[in-house]
Formats: C-alpha cells, structure tokens, sequence
C-alpha cells in the first residue's frame, strides 16, 4: 500500500466511534425506558418491581455513564455542527473535539455527587 493512504484512526475518527456507539446507547436506554413504562398497564406490581430494582447502587453507576452517553453525545453533536456550518468548522475540528472532551469531564466531575451521591450513601452510610 502507497504510503500516506492509510488511514490512521486519529481524533476524528475516534470522535465519529464515540458519537455512533453513545446513539446506540441512548437508542438502547430509551427502547428500555419505553418497555418498562408500558409495563405499568399490563402490570402494576410488575413495574413496581422493576422500578425498585432501579434503586440500586449497580444501576446508579449505569445511570452516570447514561449521563456521560448523553452529554458526551450533545456537546459532540454541536462540534459536528460547527464543523459542518461554519466555514472554518473543518480547520478548527480538532482544537473544537479537545474543547468538547475538556467540558465534558469537568460536567461529569461536577455529575459525581448528583447522580452517584445515593447510591455512595447506601453502600457506606451517611
């Protein structure tokens, strides 16, 4: 193979894995979210059930990275925009991508307590 032809997988490529597996994520969690909301009519105490098992610390952990799926999702979406509409999008991708990760770490640093603060509560007492 020529050199120069293969592509190498740098950031933008990684942004474009990133976007596609956290949609599916989401598309999977509201598929989810759909299923055990309709169980309500076919069973009360079913959902009941279910939303009990909500309450524990292994699915406060797959609450955060739902938020992480979501954020990381969003603020990824505007940088395509960006990209996309403004006509120095293209040139500036990649500062655009390290800006994205930069905010969403501090956002979920600052998701820490909100979202996992229950759950460390019930494992290790108040």
């Amino acid at each position: 193979m020529p050199a120069g032809t293969l592509y190498r997988g740098r950031e933008g490529m990684w942004s474009w894995v990133a976007h596609r597996v956290t949609g599916v994520l989401i598309f999977f969690f509201l598929f989810v979210h759909v299923l055990d909301t309709a169980l309500v009519r076919v069973s009360p105490e079913a959902y009941d059930t279910v939303v009990a098992t909500y309450k524990t610390p292994i699915v406060a952990l797959l609450e955060y990275g739902l938020v992480a799926a979501i954020l990381f999702h969003a603020l990824n979406g505007l940088r395509v925009i960006a990209v996309d509409f403004w006509i120095k999008g293209a040139r500036y991708q990649k500062q655009m991508l390290w800006t994205v990760v930069a905010v969403w770490v501090v956002l979920m640093l600052g998701a820490i307590y909100p979202v996992l603060g229950h759950a460390a509560r019930e494992l290790f007492g108040s």
